[in-house]
């Protein structure tokens, strides 16, 4: 799926000359992108240490609304796994590494805006690798956040649990990715909660017991964290 509003961001980059290739990652590029719902995540290749200011320059006047995320990977630091980059996401400029899971989208799914493909960036990346990057995932950011059951009564967060739970599981259980779309019929959750999620994920503004919906998801990420942490760790590059 290609988008006039992220083709026009990639113009802007291309001709500030400072990112020698910009890749789409996440729903846009698993064809599950959702206008006002999902967010657009993309991935800059750069050559040297990107100046804070080129990059406020470079998402200035974009519409907020299109949550337009960006990576900003200097090349020689690609392979590192737990280097951090900057990372435009929200509005604000943050450290962030560039996850397994979102390599794991580029190399299977991704596509340049402009430069090389995914493919010629990095390594192709197995099953198994597929699995360790959502296990990592899972033993990583969402063990932290079972640990604090009352940010679950965030109901953005809840959401966000149901469908990670579900999209952990099935690439623990096969070594694919799967869509947050389709991740909602695989929710551990009641049939009423999984109907209105996947109205939420279509746009439609139906709320959820809060409560209720919130100890779903605190309790469901505990036990697909633990489920994780059972899991045995697949040899790298194995397939």
């Amino acid at each position: 799926m290609r988008l006039p509003e992220v083709e026009e961001f990639g113009k802007r980059l291309s001709a500030a000359g400072w990112v020698t290739d910009l890749l789409v990652a996440g729903s846009l590029a698993t064809d599950d992108w959702i206008p006002g719902v999902s967010d657009l995540d993309l991935v800059a290749i750069v050559d040297a240490p990107p100046d804070p200011e080129r990059i406020l320059e470079a998402h200035a006047g974009f519409d907020p609304k299109l949550n337009l995320g960006c990576v900003y990977v200097r090349a020689d630091r690609l392979p590192d796994l737990g280097a951090e980059h900057p990372t435009w996401t929200h509005g604000r400029l943050v450290q962030r590494i560039l996850s397994g899971v979102t390599r794991a989208e580029l190399v299977r799914h991704g596509y340049p805006v402009f430069g090389r493909a995914p493919a010629d960036l990095l390594p192709p990346m197995t099953e198994n690798d597929i699995r360790a990057a959502a296990r990592d995932e899972l033993t990583g950011y969402w063990a932290w956040a079972a640990r604090r059951p009352r940010i679950f009564l965030d109901p953005v967060l809840a959401d966000l649990a149901l469908t990670s739970m579900a999209r952990g599981r099935h690439t623990l259980a096969h070594g694919t990715l799967l869509t947050k779309s389709r991740a909602i019929d695989q929710a551990a959750a009641p049939p009423w909660l999984i109907s209105q999620l996947r109205a939420r994920r279509q746009g439609v503004p139906v709320p959820s017991p809060r409560l209720r919906t919130a100890w779903l998801a605190w309790r469901d990420t505990v036990r697909t964290v633990s489920t994780a942490r059972r899991a045995p760790g697949p040899r790298p590059g194995a397939g």
